[in-house]
């Protein structure tokens, strides 16, 4: 029986995707599960996988092309599962290549496929296959840069334009310098943005468009602080399973400013100004794929462990493309670190609708007048962005006093006194 295999829903508001990779051809056997293709989004990653055992007859869509939710991906049949899997999985690549090989050029000739073997073709997605049929290339001098080693579409572009590097790249040998010279590349390419680096500068330039927003610096003494991580770290990680990291430190003092100074956990709704007594903070995490914010949801209720836990979650399964467009959905405030990249000072740009948004930076020794005495101290500045329509200059500065007073005296914050 054939099964169809539909492009699954992808959260509010996604309605498309793009496919960024075809994991199995046509001809491939299948369990039930097992990973087809994988599609990108504007927001995370997901995989289409097969509803049941069986061999794909039929692919519908290659790496590139934009699909929306129901389209059908792939056919399966269920049929062949039972019947002869290595038959069919054998039979139909061989179709698609003779068909690929009747309209390839005669002209370019890098490399005969008649001295490639049918198995490594087979490993090739439909787009990358047809590729290097048509061109007549051999897989084994493509340097493959996709998930696991595998070759996408890009690579054997690159290969095309300078096939003596790219060669060389993949035996793991290099260039001399004066061939380096001789055959250096001057070409260009271009690369579609993919559907989340579109958003991001879809929704960063509509945030500098729409709000009225300034940044107020100030900057933090995290002796308190540091003294305590290195006190207890080896105690909190037997008990929670996790580091003590500056974040859970960070956000709670974000909350207590974010109750002292209420318009900062608010947002704009046309003529009206929705006031939230619940506190969603926004984690930017770095992922493979760019930077996401998952939202740390009742924050003032968790523990120090159980902020950290939260962050811990988000971190991994932003690096495994496991983040849902539900993780990332609300949030009341954002919390950034540049400092994990080096970064002395910058200005964030706001979350719409959110008005307000911390950035963390790099912290450095410097030295300090302390008690009329020059003190070494580990320092670190911290910006607000803030959206002026609604967070007065005053409340903004006196905001990032608050959290400067809490983390100078962690104690304190811990003791929720």
């Amino acid at each position: 029986m054939a099964v169809e295999v539909q492009v699954p829903a992808m959260g509010e508001s996604i309605t498309e995707a793009t496919v960024a990779s075809v994991v199995k051809s046509v001809g491939d056997a299948v369990t039930e599960d097992e990973v087809i293709a994988e599609l990108e989004t504007e927001k995370i990653n997901l995989e289409v996988t097969a509803p049941s055992d069986g061999v794909i007859s039929a692919l519908n869509f290659a790496e590139g092309d934009t699909v929306t939710v129901g389209d059908i991906m792939a056919v399966l049949d269920e049929a062949g599962a039972a019947a002869k899997p290595a038959e069919a999985k054998e039979q139909a690549p061989k179709e698609e290549k003779k068909e690929a090989s009747a309209s390839a050029p005669t002209s370019v000739a890098p490399q005969a496929t008649s001295s490639v073997s049918e198995e490594a073709l087979e490993e090739l997605a439909p787009a990358v296959r047809k590729l290097v049929v048509e061109n007549n290339l051999n897989p084994a001098d493509i340097k493959g840069t996709g998930k696991g080693g595998r070759i996408i579409k890009e690579d054997v572009l690159k290969f095309m334009e300078n096939p003596k590097a790219s060669a060389l790249a993949s035996s793991g040998s290099t260039l001399s310098d004066s061939e380096m010279v001789s055959g250096a590349s001057r070409t260009e390419r271009r690369e579609k943005m993919t559907a989340l680096r579109k958003t991001i500068a879809r929704r960063l330039k509509e945030a500098q468009n729409t709000a009225a927003m300034l940044t107020t610096f100030n900057e933090v003494d995290l002796t308190e602080v540091m003294a305590i991580r290195a006190k207890y770290k080896d105690q909190f990680r037997e008990k929670n399973d996790v580091g003590l990291g500056f974040m859970s430190f960070f956000t709670k003092a974000v909350i207590e400013a974010l109750k002292a100074y209420p318009a900062i956990n608010a947002e704009i709704d046309g003529e009206e100004i929705i006031y939230k007594d619940y506190y969603d903070i926004g984690v930017a995490v770095s992922s493979p794929r760019g930077l996401l914010v998952p939202v740390v949801r009742n924050a003032d209720q968790l523990t120090f462990a159980g902020v950290e836990q939260e962050i811990k979650k988000y971190a991994l399964k932003a690096r495994d493309g496991k983040i849902m467009p539900a993780d990332m959905e609300g949030g009341t405030f954002t919390i950034t670190n540049g400092g994990v990249f080096g970064s002395m000072m910058s200005t964030p740009i706001l979350n719409a609708p959110q008005v307000g948004i911390l950035g963390m930076h790099a912290i450095n020794e410097r030295p300090m007048v302390v008690n009329g005495e020059i003190k070494i101290r580990p320092m670190m500045y911290i910006a607000l962005s803030y959206d002026h329509r609604i967070v007065d200059g005053s409340e903004a500065v006196s905001f990032l006093v608050k959290i400067k007073e809490c983390l100078e005296d962690p104690a304190r914050l811990m003791l929720n006194i």
